[in-house]
């Protein structure tokens, strides 16, 4: 199994004149110490106008400063918004962050959240998967044709040389958000690997995993011409320290990351300045709901941690994506985490990767047959249990799935 780390930067109220400024420079700073620790990869996204929640919209300028203090692990979009980008300019930012990293690029693709990020780029919410499937058409050419011209739906590109090229040949691993059963079975479809962005039991991850590797190897159709890449990979919130009990009390920035997203799910678009996520979420985080999501997650000792993680090794998960900056989570808890796991948990795994990569070329060579997916028991439910806010201010239940900001669909 490999890890990763994962950067929404998220930034609660109250805010100082250094807030951004800090919060950049101490996530730099975590992922250059990821880099010497040995974690595989560094993952960034992509938001738009989602106060708190996300302060990160320009993922390839973060991403290329990194790549200037790293030497060895992997600098990843989870994801680049194909629906809020031209196409050509996703593939020269790509391309040119691959050549200043020396080909450590993975390039994963969504669609943008809600109508909060959509609209004023000019995209309907309802069209946002077409778009997403007429850029992926549109872009993948870009990276290995000197000549390259497209006429879509939503995209009409005339006939040029879009520079540079990208390091890796013919272009890096590609992924897709997923957040649902039906998304996963969908990246398998496309041979694009799977970010799950749903927050799953060990369980569930099993039948992710299944659900995954029937479609990759029985029902594969691409949207265009490009390297598959099978691989899945799961988010999960995190927290490493020496008992269970600190690790508690230093990860409430979990919490909020779970509380913020259902928040933004539940309802339209915020006017800016009018909410305090950070507010609304103290009132929330000692409900029995609020209680109940402190306690999941890969948030504990390192003996605890691995307990868990040897139940998502046994699913298959290719990679599990550690979220550790969230909420108000301090620097130093971050860092200090990040060595804990690296020194008493990140070997033991990293030491039975090859016996992962052998079973996974077995099942893409067809000589293990998966068991069928269950698929039923792990279809998303719906969650009534964060706060919407009105029109007039005052506070309702929810009504949407949760998962992703848009109330469950792909987001990344």
């Amino acid at each position: 199994m490999k890890f990763g780390i994962f950067y929404e930067h998220q930034l609660p109220r109250p805010w100082t004149e250094t807030s951004e400024y800090e919060l950049l420079q101490n996530s730099l700073v975590e992922i250059e110490l990821a880099d010497q620790l040995g974690y595989d990869y560094a993952w960034e996204v992509e938001h738009h106008f989602l106060e708190e929640y996300s302060h990160s919209s320009a993922p390839e300028c973060f991403l290329a400063a990194a790549s200037q203090r790293t030497k060895q692990i992997r600098l990843a979009h989870g994801i680049v918004q194909l629906t809020t980008n031209h196409p050509a300019r996703v593939a020269e930012r790509v391309s040119t962050l691959d050549l200043l990293s020396g080909g450590r690029v993975e390039f994963g693709m969504g669609e943008g959240s809600s109508i909060t990020e959509l609209h004023p780029f000019d995209r309907r919410f309802r069209d946002k998967r077409e778009v997403w499937e007429d850029a992926v058409k549109a872009i993948l050419p870009m990276f290995t044709s000197e000549a390259w011209e497209y006429h879509g739906k939503y995209f009409d590109f005339p006939l040029r040389n879009v520079l540079p090229k990208p390091f890796q040949k013919p272009h890096p691993p590609l992924w897709v958000a997923c957040s649902q059963l039906d998304t996963i079975e969908m990246a398998g479809r496309r041979g694009l690997g799977a970010l799950g962005f749903q927050f799953v039991s060990a369980e569930a991850a099993h039948a992710w995993v299944n659900t995954y590797y029937d479609a990759f190897v029985n029902r594969q159709e691409k949207l265009t011409d490009y390297r598959a890449n099978p691989n899945i990979a799961l988010v999960s919130g995190f927290m490493c320290c020496e008992t269970d009990e600190e690790a508690m009390a230093k990860a409430d920035g979990w919490t909020f990351f779970q509380f913020a997203l259902r928040f933004y799910s539940k309802h339209g678009v915020i006017e800016p300045g009018t909410v305090s996520l950070w507010e609304e979420y103290q009132g929330w985080k000692d409900t029995p709901k609020g209680q109940q999501q402190r306690r999941s997650g890969l948030i504990g000792s390192p003996e605890t941690l691995r307990r868990k993680l040897r139940k998502f090794e046994a699913s298959n998960i290719d990679q599990v994506i550690l979220l550790n900056q969230a909420g108000s989570n301090l620097h130093e808890d971050i860092c200090a985490s990040l060595e804990l796991f690296a020194a008493e948990v990140m070997p033991e795994f990293h030491d039975r990767e090859p016996e992962h990569q052998e079973w996974k070329q077995k099942v893409l060579a067809g000589e293990i047959d998966l068991d069928a997916p269950d698929v039923d028991s792990f279809r998303p439910r719906r969650d009534m249990s964060a706060p919407t806010l009105r029109p007039d201010g005052t506070r309702g239940g929810g009504t949407r799935d949760a998962g992703t900001p848009d109330g469950g669909r792909d987001a990344g």
